[in-house]
């Protein structure tokens, strides 16, 4: 890669790590591989597929273990991944260092992509990729996430890097596109069963264009199906101790023949070309003005066509399927963005010739660095704001570890703490990772059962909830309630309260701005004296610039922390 290209390649890791570490709390979707990743570090894979011996309540997924099987192959990876570096720092935080290596792996087949990019069109298209795809919020702040389609992923993107058009169809490219094609089936058949559509679109593109043979084809299904089948059906039969079990298989029976992922909602047939893909891409010059400039100039429309007849093939029949989310399709996005950077680098080195490309370029470049701004300084602490039941749990183990010994005296015997985890904070945030280890005498409860949580004798032996909050007083979420009529004369505090985003508010001239979710990244990022350059830069701008009117996150609380005040308390 030139040396430019290179030197920008750079912006994938650091904007990755960026928003990992702004962001570092994971959603119920991410849960099960997150707890997967805790559960092999702690107590490693179970041993045959009926281990006898196994404590099944040390993992997760047996007592959650969800609508379907998903597989253990990503977690066990960035388990084994993880353990060097454990061993060299005992107290590195683990699941931040799971996430660091998933989000280097997928900024690194994003900088090979870019690399691509450069060997078969030029350093400008290399160059104007990086820029577009660095500036899109959703695949920066996503790629360190635990989910199955972000650990294909990085796989689907090393694919589409050998599967760039190149002017000949030697051997050696047959070669190429083969190793391609057996990427995108192992991905499916180990992570995403929908990849089996973009296989069949990329197939189809190749034979039809002659790039490769039939041959190459089916020898490349065949390695692709035997090599994922047989990491997949090994390891998961293992971790679910059922023999044999193909997860990805057993999702796409419940989801597409049985219809039930319908249950999650669903969108009309356009969804994904009217919403995800202009949300995906995000700046919307780029689908506009960059696109069509390389669908209309002769020297670019073949290989953007190459592009984007396969992508926008897989994502028209896969269209059909009700149930629709971005991720599902995120794999085509660095294929959409290479034709916009084809577009945008035309452009760029025809401005001197056209004024019409000359005022293009300056837009693209203004709109790129806008929608970068958008990314990283209001989506990225909106975003971060949508986790308060890990910050909920972080802060509850702070608190009581500063307590005075005599606020900790009670009653009964202080070797354990019995904390009860309630839905929306397992939802939010809360993950194994972040529990203290249970020789240090922290118990903690995700009961779901209405009837068990309608008892006093489960709520008794509670020492904190971690619950549901709300805005107005005396509203109560469902297991405050239970709590508050199994126990009636048991006295709790309300002790940490956590806000998360709702939305964006206009303030008006004379209107305080409070900027708590800005605060909060800025802080975590730079310190306290960046915080206060921000509020003194943001009383500038609206005092000399915006005539007193602003823009900032809006926030309510969402998560609070109850603690029981027992007899012999200070309290």
């Amino acid at each position: 890669m030139g040396y430019t290209s290179a030197v920008l390649a750079l912006l994938f890791p650091v904007l990755i790590l960026l928003h990992l570490f702004v962001a570092p709390y994971t959603k119920v979707e991410e849960s099960f591989h997150v707890q997967a990743v805790h559960d092999i570090l702690a107590n490693g894979l179970p041993n045959g597929f009926n281990d006898l011996n196994l404590n099944r309540a040390n993992y997760d997924h047996f007592s959650f273990p969800g609508a379907v099987p998903r597989s253990a192959v990503g977690a066990a990876a960035l388990a084994m991944l993880s353990k060097p570096v454990i061993l060299l720092n005992e107290g590195i935080n683990r699941q931040i260092l799971a996430r660091v290596i998933l989000g280097l792996f997928n900024a690194s087949s994003l900088a090979v992509y870019a690399r691509g990019l450069r060997r078969s069109f030029g350093q400008p298209t290399a160059i104007w990729y990086i820029l577009l795809q660095a500036s899109q919020f959703h695949l920066i702040f996503y790629a360190s996430r635990p989910l199955s389609n972000m650990f294909a992923f990085g796989i689907t993107t090393l694919a589409m890097c050998l599967l760039l058009p190149s002017p000949s169809s030697t051997p050696q490219f047959q070669k190429q596109y083969g190793l391609a094609l057996t990427l995108l089936t192992t991905a499916g058949v180990v992570f995403r069963s929908e990849l089996a559509l973009l296989v069949g679109t990329q197939t189809l593109f190749l034979l039809a264009t002659r790039r490769i043979n039939l041959k190459h084809t089916i020898v490349a299904g065949l390695v692709g199906l035997t090599a994922g089948l047989a990491l997949t059906v090994y390891l998961d039969s293992t971790f679910w101790q059922r023999f044999p079990l193909w997860p990805e298989f057993e999702a796409f029976r419940f989801n597409v023949m049985e219809g039930q992922s319908s249950e999650w909602g669903t969108d009309p047939w356009p969804f994904y070309f009217l919403n995800a893909i202009p949300r995906l891409l995000f700046n919307p010059l780029s689908y506009l003005l960059a696109i069509p400039v390389a669908l209309r100039q002769p020297a670019t429309r073949s290989p953007a066509l190459a592009l984007l007849i396969p992508a926008l093939s897989f994502v028209a029949l896969y269209s059909f399927q009700p149930h629709k989310e971005w991720r599902f399709i995120v794999y085509i996005i660095p294929s959409l963005t290479a034709v916009a950077a084809l577009g945008a680098a035309y452009l760029w080195t025809h401005r001197s010739r056209s004024l019409f490309a000359r005022l293009a370029t300056r837009a693209l470049a203004i709109s790129t660095l806008v929608v970068f701004v958008l990314s990283n300084f209001v989506l990225l602490p909106a975003s971060a704001a949508n986790y308060p039941g890990g910050q909920a749990l972080n802060a509850m183990h702070y608190q009581h570890s500063i307590l005075p010994d005599a606020d900790l005296r009670s009653d009964k015997s202080n070797s354990t703490i019995n904390v009860y985890l309630g839905n929306l904070a397992c939802q939010t945030g809360v993950t194994r990772f972040l529990q203290q280890h249970p020789s240090s005498g922290w118990v903690y409860d995700k009961t779901e059962d209405k009837v068990v949580k309608s008892t006093s004798v489960f709520w008794d032996r509670f020492d904190y909830v971690v619950v549901e909050a709300d805005e107005e007083a005396g509203l109560m979420d469902a297991d405050e309630t239970s709590l508050r009529r199994a126990l009636p004369a048991s006295d709790w505090e309300r002790v940490l309260v956590v806000d998360s985003f709702t939305g964006i508010s206009v303030l008006r001239p004379g209107t305080l701005a409070t900027g708590t979710a800005e605060r909060r990244v800025i802080g975590a990022v730079a310190g306290v004296r960046a915080v206060d350059l921000f509020e003194n830069l943001r009383e500038y701008v609206r005092d000399a610039l915006l005539r007193g009117w602003w823009v900032e996150i809006k926030m309510r609380p969402r998560v609070q922390v109850l603690r029981r005040v027992r007899e012999g308390s200070n309290l």
